[in-house]
């Protein structure tokens, strides 16, 4: 699908929480935020931070995934997969659903790994790609999927400016996480340590450590990055 064809963030979320049977206040209270800030990213008025997106979909039992899917019963289906948070606050946990359909959602909460059935390529041109932006001047852009696996292949954007979490807290989520920085620069705090990272830089960890990334620059900051789930094999 284009760019265009992909659903407001805040729309699909609103779907998602109606039938997981949550309340607003609930999941505001569940994510650890205002439950004005969840009715104003429901109506589109703000968009979430990669952090709270994460959590969002953690709590709801979804994947990222089906909020990019523009058919109309994706996300209601992806609420049927089971979920077990990795952590208190933000982040990610596997999930499961019997017998999937097609364009079902099935694989680990935070991640754009596709149903197995679907496949995204081989070839996706600039123009073809899904995009998904966040608040922070985060943009995400799937790059392909190939059934059967357990990985998300993303382009991702970090404007000048731009961080993973607009509060300055740290995320994890299930998976190990490679990134290769082709442009700017960009600032990953891992654990306590953090590292500089440069045109040609790449980056390798389990995404269950603590992590924030940040653009102080002046340049978008720009990579490849590669998530692989198979840790989930049963997912």
């Amino acid at each position: 699908m284009s760019p265009a064809a992909v659903p407001p963030v805040g729309a699909r979320i609103r779907q998602a929480r109606l039938a997981h049977g949550t309340s607003l206040r609930a999941l505001a209270r569940e994510i650890g935020v205002s439950a004005s800030l969840v009715s104003q990213i429901e109506n589109g008025k703000s968009q979430p931070s990669v952090s709270t997106l994460y959590a969002i979909t953690t709590a709801l039992g979804i994947s990222i995934e089906s909020l990019f899917d523009a058919g109309e019963d994706t996300v209601a289906t992806a609420v049927t997969a089971p979920a077990t948070a990795l952590t208190a606050g933000p982040g990610t946990a596997p999930g499961t659903a019997a017998n999937p359909a097609p364009g079902t959602v099935l694989h680990a909460l935070a991640s754009f790994a596709a149903d197995p059935g679907r496949r995204i390529g081989p070839v996706v041109t600039p123009v073809e790609r899904e995009v998904l932006e966040l608040d922070s001047g985060v943009v995400w852009e799937r790059l392909g999927h190939v059934p059967g696996t357990h990985v998300d292949f993303l382009q991702v954007t970090y404007r000048p400016g731009g961080a993973s979490s607009s509060s300055g807290g740290l995320m994890r989520h299930a998976g190990t996480e490679y990134g290769c920085l082709t442009s700017g620069e960009l600032i990953l705090t891992l654990g306590f340590d953090e590292y500089t990272l440069r045109p040609g830089d790449a980056v390798c960890f389990e995404s269950t450590t603590p992590h924030r990334y940040r653009n102080d620059g002046d340049v978008p900051a720009v990579g490849t990055w590669f998530v692989s789930t198979e840790m989930f094999s049963d997912t």
